[in-house]
C-alpha cells in the first residue's frame, strides 16, 4: 500500500509541475525555425555598408555563420535550433543576398563582406567567434581568419571554395548570365514560381540537395523572393556572383599555413559543385587542422538537410560534451 501510495504520489506532482523541476533539463531548442519565425526573428542593423540582416539567437560566447550562394541565413535555422543554447549565434545575410539592403554603391565582393562583418560584431560588441562557414561563405571564412585571426576561436568548414577551386567550373555559367543581368530572370525566378522545378535535377534542388524533397517550398520563397524583387536586387545578385569570378583565395595558402586557428572540415562527398579534392587542400593547408570528416549522401548544401551533423561537430570542436 506504501508504495501505491508513493506512485499516486508521484503522479500527482508530476501533473503539477513539482517534479519537472527537479528533472534534467535537455539543452536543445525546444523550438523550431520555420519561415514565420525566422521572419519574425530577424533583426537589422544600420551601418555605412547598409541595412545588414541577421539573427541574433542565444547568450554568451558567439558563433558565426556564414551561408552560401544564393541563400541567407535562413539556411542555418536548424543549427541555430541545436546550437543557440550553448553559444550566442549570429547568422547575418551577406550584402546582395538575403534580407540585407546594401548601401548604395558600395561592393558585395568578399573583401568587402569581410569588412562589413568585423563592423557587425564590433556593433554588437562581440570581439571573438567560433566560426562556420559554406559554400562561399566557407570563402569569406577563410578570408576572415587570415586577416582577423585573434577574432576567431574555432572554424568549421563544410564545402566550399578552396584556393585551387574559386570559382568552381560549376559557376561560370551563373557569372556568365550575371554578366549580362539574366541569371536571376533565367534561373531563380522560375525557380521561385515553380517549386518543382526548383527540386528537380534541372534545379537547385537536384544539383545542391541530396533529398529530392529539399528544399522545403517555403525555404524556395525565403532565398529567392527577395532576389527578384526589384532591378536593383537583382544587380546585386550579378555582382555578388560576378565579385567571385576573379579567385578571392588566390595566394591564400601560406596565410592558410600560419593559421593557428582550430579548423574541422567536414565535406558531403556527393557535392558535384566543389571536388572532394578541396577537403583534402584544406586539411593538409591549415595550419591547425582538426581532420576531414566525409559525409556520405551530402551535397552542398548538406548543412540545411542534417543540422545535427552540424551541431555534433561543432560542439566537439567547441569543447561541449554530447
Amino acid at each position: 500500500m506504501q508504495r501505491r501510495a508513493f506512485l499516486q504520489l508521484s503522479a500527482g506532482l508530476i501533473a503539477s509541475g513539482v517534479l519537472a523541476a527537479y528533472a534534467p533539463r535537455s539543452r536543445a531548442s525546444s523550438q523550431v525555425t520555420d519561415e514565420k519565425r525566422f521572419h519574425a526573428s530577424r533583426r537589422f542593423l544600420q551601418t555605412s555598408f547598409g541595412r545588414i540582416a541577421y539573427m541574433d539567437r542565444g547568450t554568451g560566447e558567439a558563433a558565426l555563420f556564414l551561408h552560401g550562394f544564393p541563400l541567407n541565413s535562413f539556411q542555418w535555422r536548424g543549427a541555430l535550433d541545436r546550437l543557440s543554447p550553448y553559444r550566442r549565434c549570429i547568422a547575418p545575410d551577406f550584402m546582395g543576398l538575403g534580407y540585407t539592403e546594401v548601401a548604395e554603391g558600395q561592393s558585395v565582393a568578399p573583401d568587402a563582406q569581410v569588412a562589413m562583418l568585423i563592423t557587425l560584431l564590433d556593433s554588437l560588441g562581440i570581439t571573438a567567434v567560433d566560426l562556420v562557414g559554406s559554400d562561399s561563405g566557407g570563402a569569406v571564412a577563410q578570408l576572415f581568419v587570415t586577416r582577423h585571426p585573434e577574432r576567431v576561436r574555432s572554424l568549421l568548414l563544410t564545402n566550399c571554395d578552396t584556393e585551387h577551386e574559386s570559382p568552381p567550373a560549376a559557376m561560370q555559367p551563373v557569372i556568365k548570365l550575371s554578366h549580362e543581368g539574366k541569371f536571376v530572370d533565367q534561373w531563380l525566378a522560375p525557380w521561385l514560381a515553380d517549386k518543382r522545378l526548383a527540386r528537380s535535377p534541372q534545379g537547385i534542388g537536384g544539383m545542391c540537395f541530396a533529398n529530392p524533397a529539399d528544399p522545403t517550398d517555403e525555404a524556395i520563397d525565403c532565398y529567392f523572393a527577395p532576389l527578384v524583387s526589384s532591378p536593383r536586387r537583382k544587380a546585386l545578385v550579378h555582382a555578388y556572383a560576378i565579385a567571385l569570378e576573379h579567385n578571392p583565395l588566390q595566394d591564400i595558402g601560406p596565410a592558410l599555413r600560419r593559421c593557428k586557428v582550430p579548423t574541422r572540415i567536414v565535406w558531403g562527398v556527393d557535392d558535384t559543385i566543389f571536388s572532394l579534392a578541396g577537403a583534402e587542400y584544406l586539411d593538409k593547408t591549415m595550419g591547425n587542422s582538426r581532420g576531414v570528416r566525409r559525409l556520405q549522401n551530402a551535397k552542398l548544401f548538406y548543412p540545411e538537410e542534417r543540422p545535427d551533423v552540424i551541431a555534433e561537430e561543432a560542439k566537439k570542436l567547441w569543447g561541449i560534451a554530447a
